[in-house]
């Protein structure tokens, strides 16, 4: 008899565990609370942490995270990604269409590591050649300008010649140093001296872009 009465109990405790575990499964008694904070994205955004593991979502376009290079930036109105132009080239943007006549305003974002016996301003120095010349520009040719975050620009044109613009915006860290360049092709009076080459399209476009850029 007493043999009975204990199997009848463990089937009773199996039954009753069996309802309690589905439960538990089916209807969480507690549902996860994450913290209250939030991720600004470049664009001025926020996003909150979702989620199981309450993690942080990508931002959404126009926010562009390159997370090799460790930043993130709010891609210009009108910018697209295309086909990076060469091995150094993290990533690159055109506006417009390459189906119109016009050839489109560029973006090209490349990144050059520092040698160890190098300094920032030689890596920067031996990778600004002239497009036109293919020589090294002079130490005149840079100035600096600080965008965004606080983020100080070496500044240099590397080129300027028939119809095209090219101005690269370096920016020095602690290994390797960051080139952002903005290309303008088909600008008129390109060959005045006098034009400012800041109110070109994809300079424009560039300065707004940097000034949203995150990392360091």
């Amino acid at each position: 008899m007493k043999k009975a009465l204990l199997g009848v109990l463990l089937l009773v405790l199996v039954g009753v565990g069996g309802v309690i575990y589905r439960n538990a499964l089916e209807h969480p008694s507690q549902p996860i609370a994450c913290p209250l904070d939030a991720k600004v994205c470049p664009d001025g955004t926020a996003v909150s942490r979702t989620g199981t593991a309450c993690t942080f979502p990508a931002c959404p376009p126009p926010n562009v995270s390159l997370p090799d290079a460790g930043i993130a930036f709010a891609l210009p109105a009108g910018f697209a990604a295309t086909t990076p132009p060469d091995s150094a080239s993290l990533a690159a943007y055109d506006s417009g269409s390459v189906s119109t006549s016009t050839e489109p305003a560029s973006i090209v974002i490349r990144r050059f590591q520092i040698e160890a016996s190098s300094t920032a301003l030689a890596t920067i120095q031996a990778t600004a050649i002239g497009g036109a010349s293919g020589a090294p520009l002079p130490a005149t040719a840079f100035s600096s300008v600080v965008l965004g975050a606080n983020h100080r620009f070496t500044v240099a044109q590397i080129e300027r010649f028939e119809g095209t613009v090219d101005v690269a915006y370096y920016l020095a860290r602690g290994n390797d140093v960051l080139r952002f360049d903005a290309i303008d092709r088909q600008v008129q009076g390109w060959t005045d001296a006098s034009i400012d080459v800041s109110t070109l399209p994809a300079q424009k476009a560039l300065r707004q872009m940097l000034a949203t850029l995150q990392g360091q």
